[in-house]
């Protein structure tokens, strides 16, 4: 049988989520991810350009995997908040198996504040998406304030998420509904829009 051939961008990705957790982020050079990932200097170039390029890779394709699975299993008939719940626990989970890798760069990006700009912008856009997986519209003003106030409410919970250690995520859930909750009355003041394949907005609200 014929050996299923790894993406390089993939193996660029695990190796350097691997030497993050050993080494840590910061201090790594593009050169000893390319020896890592057994590619050339000028392969890991041609599929990223820097280091925030291959951790945009990795939140891109953990966006990706997510968005296959809501396809086939989101609950349309869920109030909008419990879908977006499901959202962002289900991207936590696809996460998790990362979690030591994810603390170590966490850490080095909070005292690297050009690398945490950078990533800020992936995750803004990683959020868009998991609203739109969410069927919850970010278009127009009422949608950039979602992604905004999604960012704030999925920043705030990663902390909890990378000190929980229950088996079934307990208090990562708690931290996320709570915070939920707490935007429920700024987003349901801020009125409904239309969702439509043309203007992209929703007519529902944030949450329910």
């Amino acid at each position: 049988m014929a050996r299923k051939k790894v993406d390089p961008s993939q193996k660029i990705i695990d190796a350097s989520l691997k030497l993050a957790e050993e080494k840590g982020w910061r201090p790594l050079g593009l050169p000893e991810i390319a020896e890592a990932a057994g590619v050339s200097l000028a392969e890991l170039h041609r599929h990223f350009v820097s280091k925030q390029a291959v951790l945009d890779g990795f939140s891109q394709s953990i966006d990706g995997a997510l968005l296959d699975e809501l396809d086939e299993e989101l609950e349309l008939e869920e109030p909008a908040r419990d879908r977006l719940f499901d959202v962002l626990m289900r991207r936590f989970d696809l996460l998790q198996p990362h979690r030591p890798a994810l603390a170590r760069i966490t850490y080095d990006q909070l005292n690297d504040p050009l690398a945490l700009c950078g990533s800020l912008r992936q995750l803004s856009q990683s959020m868009r998406w998991m609203l739109e997986g969410a069927r919850i519209g970010t278009g127009g003003l009422v949608g950039a304030v979602r992604v905004k106030a999604l960012v704030a409410i999925y920043l705030s919970v990663i902390p909890v998420w990378l000190r929980d250690e229950t088996a079934d995520q307990s208090k990562t859930m708690a931290a996320l509904d709570a915070r939920l909750r707490r935007v429920e009355g700024l987003i349901d003041r801020l009125g409904r829009g239309r969702y439509s394949a043309r203007d992209g907005e929703s007519d529902e609200e944030f949450v329910n």
